[in-house]
């Protein structure tokens, strides 16, 4: 429930939906005749769009977040590396019968990087479909796929693939491998989303060694520069304010140990 709950909330609580409603919504209300409120509006939709499309909001909500955790190195041998879903487009992959990789993709490549670092960890990917009605095959069949392309045995690979979002990689990840004190597993995934997934690792009694990649900013720079790109400074603000409720949400349900979990 918690899973179409937060897919539905979240359709109208990001900012750039939100804003485009908003703007449609003023202008209905001029074509209805109500102008004083349908242009307040446009002018509401019109500045939070120019804020949001380029000024540096995006990358002032990002870098707590990037910023939170840095990549732990490991002081010994590496049982495991656990990758975390999300970045395989499933709908386009099926499509064109292709792993098509998302701007999250660096979640994978970073995965095989480690795989090839050290040979003897087990690769494990955590993920199941990211939709309202699973259809065809779920996104641990597609990072199967994409491990054996890249030369990374089958033997080495466990896939969980029932997860659908954090809390469930952390619970049916820690299930299916049932990790022993003294083990040293790796967690990547994406730099802004380690403090959610660190928290929810912690929350199911799971001591895992953080390795973020995937970063969407290049530092305390982006605080003073425009974004000459709208699309990707909206992306920026939808994609931290996303990270920023999850925060809240998955604390307050109990799925995460800490608001906003710490090293």
């Amino acid at each position: 429930m918690f899973f179409y709950a937060a897919k539905l909330v979240w359709f109208f609580l990001q900012p750039s939906a939100a804003l485009i409603l908003a703007l449609a919504a003023g202008v209905i209300a001029i074509g209805f005749g109500a102008v004083r409120v349908g242009a307040g509006f446009v002018l509401l939709a019109a500045i939070g769009l120019l804020i949001a499309g380029f000024s540096p909001l995006g990358a002032a909500l990002m870098l707590p977040l990037e910023d939170r955790f840095t990549r732990v190195e490991p002081d010994g041998p590496v049982t495991g590396i656990l990758v975390l879903g999300g970045g395989i487009d499933q709908r386009i992959g099926e499509e064109r019968q292709a792993v098509t990789l998302t701007e999250a993709g660096d979640r994978l490549t970073e995965g095989v990087a480690l795989a090839l670092r050290y040979p003897e960890a087990r690769l494990v990917f955590t993920g199941g479909s990211d939709q309202f009605v699973p259809d065809g095959p779920s996104e641990g069949e597609a990072a199967q796929r994409f491990f054996r392309a890249m030369g990374i045995p089958d033997s080495r690979v466990t896939i969980e693939d029932q997860s659908r979002d954090t809390a469930e990689n952390a619970r049916l990840s820690k299930a299916l491998l049932d990790p022993k004190p003294g083990e040293r597993w790796l967690l990547v995934t994406s730099a802004f989303h380690m403090p959610r997934s660190m928290g929810c690792f912690r929350a199911v009694g799971w001591d895992v060694l953080p390795w973020p990649t995937d970063f969407r900013t290049s530092g305390s720079g982006d605080l003073t520069r425009f974004v000459s790109q709208p699309s990707v400074g909206l992306q920026r603000v939808d994609v931290a304010t996303k990270e920023w409720i999850g925060l809240v949400a998955y604390w307050l349900s109990g799925r995460t140990n800490a608001l906003f979990p710490k090293p």
